[in-house]
């Protein structure tokens, strides 16, 4: 679908081809058994949870939206990510993971990666490079959440590329409408497709896309033995939210900039980071790699009162944690431990149209 634009290559990816007789929506296949062929080394599906006709046709539009050669679903973004660690972070390896990103990924490489014999090595955005000269394996997120800095790709996959390293990059901030990891040099590109891509609030689901045979093999070897399988009923619903991915991330990035101009000049406001601000300390390297500058805005204002007055006197910011569902959500950070001011709130922008957003939040920051 090259040469196509966004909306185009989502409707596409789900399965906008003419088969006479065939649904023209994806419909879901629930089941947990298979019937069996007498010749049993014809390929087919056995059991539910190795293989399903939804899984197929939703990891067949994840790999042609992150540009991969294949994707595999799990059961959440985390199911997602510790699977591609648990292949490849092995006792004697070292494993750098972001210090100022998801936390929960720090907390899995930290009680159960560090325990089995791996050096855990935690880097802010600012000092992944280096901290990748060291390392066998090499997790890096960009955008930042919640911080919103970003990683330049390019240098860091040429390092890792220098060290024969493996380098996963979380493109759940970006989505594959804004960042395209692989082409950057990544090995593998791990997401939530609970945020933007599914993005209505109402599922969890995460996926793993690369262009190494054997590598994606072992990690799907490993989502066999060890479990963590995507419905089928929410990967259907994944599958048929990709239609309109197009559609709600340019909207929600539109809002973000739009916010985040608004909020720049506001004098309520301590600070602002977003990738789209010719002033961010990030923007240089977005624009290099970037084709959108994400829906995600954080703003530092005086304290946590004032995070939670902004909720209150809002009629349409919702206080929330997770992102990129179809409203407007702010979650102050700090309460989930991030190492970031009491007053630092990270505002997910939803669908609403431009002009209203950006007018309710400022009138509830007066």
């Amino acid at each position: 679908m090259d040469g196509y634009g966004d909306s185009t290559r989502t409707v596409n990816a789900v399965g906008a081809h003419a088969v006479p007789g065939e649904p023209v929506a994806p419909v879901p296949f629930p089941a947990s058994a298979y019937h069996l062929s007498p010749d049993e080394a014809e390929p087919m599906d056995t059991y539910g949870r190795a293989s399903n006709p939804t899984w197929r046709q939703l990891e067949s539009a994840l790999a042609e939206l992150e540009g991969a050669a294949s994707a595999l679903a799990f059961g959440s973004g985390m199911g997602a990510i510790s699977a591609a660690l648990r292949v490849l972070a092995k006792p004697g390896t070292t494993l750098v993971v972001p210090a100022d990103g998801y936390y929960q990924v720090r907390r899995y490489a930290a009680e159960y990666l560090k325990p089995l014999g791996v050096t855990v090595v935690e880097a802010a955005a600012a000092q992944m490079c280096e901290a990748a000269g060291h390392a066998d394996v090499v997790l890096a997120e960009t955008p930042v959440n919640p911080t919103l800095d970003v990683v330049d790709l390019h240098r860091l996959a040429t390092i890792c590329r220098s060290r024969r390293s493996t380098l996963i990059v979380d493109n759940t901030a970006a989505t594959p409408l804004g960042l395209q990891p692989l082409s950057l040099g990544a090995d593998l590109v791990v997401a939530s497709a609970t945020k933007s891509l599914a993005g209505h609030s109402d599922l969890l689901a995460g996926y793993v896309a690369g262009s190494h045979p054997g590598l994606m093999a072992a990690i799907e070897r490993d989502r066999l033995l060890a479990g963590p399988v995507l419905g089928v009923f929410e990967a259907w619903l994944v599958l048929r939210s990709l239609g309109s991915a197009g559609l709600r991330i340019d909207r929600q990035c539109r809002n973000a900039h739009a916010v985040a101009l608004m909020l720049r000049d506001h004098p309520a406001v301590r600070s602002v980071r977003y990738p789209g601000l010719p002033q961010d300390p990030s923007h240089a390297v977005a624009v290099e790699q970037m084709r959108r500058f994400g829906g995600l805005v954080s703003v530092e204002l005086a304290d946590a009162g004032a995070v939670h007055r902004l909720v209150e006197r809002s009629a349409l910011l919702v206080a929330a944690t997770s992102f990129g569902g179809i409203h407007t959500c702010v979650d102050r950070r700090a309460r989930w431990g991030d190492p970031v001011p009491d007053g630092f709130a990270r505002i997910s922008l939803g669908i609403e149209d431009t002009d209203d957003i950006v007018a309710d939040i400022e009138r509830a920051l007066t």
